[in-house]
């Protein structure tokens, strides 16, 4: 496979940190790479430096001859005045293709994009359709190598899934920085780490995101037991030294030789093995033995005559995490608002259980005040140590354990960046012991390694949780259920990201006839149900819809196989299949029956409500 671009021996320093230290690496024709690492690594610089944007103090960049590099920034820079056709228009004003080529291009990609209005103005968009806008604008120009800088920013789930589609296809070769783990795993073949804790100053594996995970993991271990086996030989070595040894002879001489290259090499170790620092979060808890914190019985909400959502009934307990998602717009943070006590609901009702402790996390960070310094935000209570979990701790050992370092205390919080407000606001949560934690986007900002540890630490927790995110890799992770917010359907229950996204395929339109139908031969046969809904009924209907969606997705799949040209040409396979498709689709007939049956029966017991 032909080389697209090579850095060779590449350093590059700002002040006095050194990103990259004689870096070298290869990039090849469509190779598709996910680029991850720590806040601060140089993920951004290393787009870069490839863009040419940014000039390397040492080293090379060799590039193919003609390649079109397009770089695509954290930050999107919109002319503000210009309409959504004039920004894509003016993106290849400047390239070889004729008029009726550009215009085909920009009608194609309007429609790509799902812009139905080309003459609204870039100021009026949200933010996720400034991003959508953006990552549009750059296909235009139709690049050789795209380069993406954290793209799923500002992006809710149907935009993430819009990109996924995108980039699936793409006839492109592309590096994406990000530290959305389904993303990467969705879309890229290889996937490499920057960070000082690896001898050549980065990690890079061919395969997906899990696989990296795995053979990450599996690299760290050995080089801190390498360390450890080196640690062992250093001290018989210096055993051997303090006799004083002398170089008289050619073996003592090698000896002392290979002792100051050992200790050398030992020094390298233990500085890497430290680089790989994390947070360290441990979430406090009240030691309450409630079974039940907080009750929800019919919740809706209105704003400005749209509806939010309705109907949301719930209950949770110790241990239970509870996820919420959707599209934005969909009332994510008002409902967590109306848990807090800070908003009132339309319709329902809400029991916290006596005296609850709920500590919570801000999207907005509006908890923080930007003119405090980092030692006085972290610690709210003034002077040079925290109390936690009845043991005093200084601000440096305090700090350190969020990633600060003595010298940063001083900083005000508004010179800091936004993982570095969020890693604060973690802080002080941990300070106060709680039974409930509200976490609304907390995934904002934080590296990879980062969002590791709080996936734990939120597992680990003895309380209740319940947390908003778009993060799919942390919240199947750490949610037992997933409440699901859309627009067009009532709000549902889910036990992961997975039955989401097949309930998703079912409001298409395909999967609407196919219901449809269904819906109308079951109310002509269906019998009239009993008025009691039992326990039994209950955890039926609970289950019922996991059922309806993996008989739908196994319809699906067998009407994609009929498609397949090698089932055509086989009348005894192709026979199979149909009998096959015909078994499936009579499954999912008298499942949405039984659905329709249990729904009724639940509508004359109204006092029922499901439990978390």
């Amino acid at each position: 496979m032909s080389l697209v671009f090579s850095l060779k021996n590449v350093s590059k320093t700002y002040g006095d940190d050194t990103l990259f230290q004689d870096l070298s690496i290869d990039f090849k024709l469509n190779e598709q790479l996910g680029l991850i690492g720590m806040n601060g690594s140089g993920k951004s610089t290393f787009l870069k430096l490839i863009a040419n944007i940014a000039k390397p103090d040492t080293g090379t960049l060799i590039t193919k001859t003609g390649l079109r590099v397009i770089y695509l920034s954290q930050e999107d820079q919109l002319n503000p005045d210009q309409t959504v056709e004039q920004i894509l228009y003016d993106s290849i004003k400047n390239s070889l293709f004729d008029e009726k080529k550009r215009h085909k291009i920009v009608q194609t990609s309007l429609g790509k994009g799902g812009f139905t209005d080309a003459n609204v103005k870039s100021k009026t968009l949200s933010g996720g359709w400034a991003k959508k806008l953006a990552i549009t604008r750059a296909l235009c120009s139709q690049p050789d190598i795209l380069l993406l800088d954290e793209p799923t920013n500002h992006l809710d789930i149907n935009g993430i899934l819009w990109l996924e589609e995108i980039l699936k296809t793409a006839r492109f070769s592309f590096i994406v920085v990000s530290h959305d783990r389904a993303f990467l795993e969705n879309i890229c073949s290889n996937v490499m780490e920057i960070g000082k804790y690896y001898p050549s100053g980065y990690f890079k594996i061919q395969g997906r995101y899990k696989t990296f995970e795995k053979e990450r993991h599996k690299f760290l271990i050995a080089q801190k037991k390498k360390q450890s086996s080196l640690s062992s030989k250093m001290r018989r070595e210096d055993d051997w030294l303090k006799q004083g040894a002398k170089a008289r002879s050619t073996k003592a001489k090698y000896r002392i030789e290979q002792a100051q290259n050992l200790k050398i090499e030992l020094h390298t170790l233990k500085d890497q093995n430290k680089k790989t620092a994390t947070m360290d979060i441990d979430f406090q808890a009240t030691g309450r033995q409630t079974k039940k914190l907080l009750g929800v019985r019919h919740l809706a909400k209105n704003i400005k005559g749209k509806k939010l959502f309705s109907d949301i009934t719930f209950e949770i307990g110790p241990g239970f995490c509870l996820g919420i998602v959707g599209e934005n717009g969909t009332g994510k943070s008002t409902l967590l608002s109306i848990l807090e006590k800070k908003t009132l609901p339309d319709v329902g009702k809400v029991k916290w259980a006596e005296n609850l402790k709920i500590s919570i996390f801000d999207q907005n960070r509006s908890t923080l005040n930007p003119e405090l310094t980092l030692k006085q935000a972290l610690n709210p209570g003034g002077g040079d140590s925290v109390n936690y979990n009845d043991r005093s701790i200084h601000i440096v050992t305090w700090a350190k354990r969020f990633l600060f370092m003595p010298d940063q205390l001083d900083m005000p919080v508004k010179s800091l960046s936004g993982g570095e407000k969020a890693r604060i606001i973690l802080a002080n949560i941990m300070l106060t012991p709680c039974d409930l934690l509200l976490l609304d986007e907390p995934t904002n900002d934080l590296d990879i390694l980062s969002l590791e540890v709080l996936e734990d630490s939120i597992r680990q927790f003895p309380g209740a949780v319940i947390i908003v995110s778009h993060d799919r890799y942390l919240m199947d992770k750490v949610c037992h259920k997933i409440l699901y917010l859309d627009p067009n359907a009532d709000a549902k229950f889910f036990k992961d990201f997975h039955q989401i996204l097949n309930f998703r395929k079912t409001l298409s339109e395909k999967p609407k006839k196919i219901k449809k139908s269904v819906i109308l031969k079951s109310k002509e046969n269906k019998k009239q149900p009993s008025k009691k809904f039992s326990y039994k009924d209950k955890y039926e209907l609970d289950h019922i819809e996991e059922k309806i969606l993996a008989a739908e997705a196994k319809i699906e799949s067998l009407s994609d196989k009929i498609q397949q040209p090698e089932i055509i040409r086989n009348p005894e396979e192709m026979k199979n299949y149909c009998s096959l498709l015909k078994e499936s689709q009579e499954k999912a007939q008298t499942l949405y029956e039984r659905w329709e049956d249990l729904e009724d029966k639940k509508k004359e017991c109204t006092d029922q409500s499901p439990i978390l």
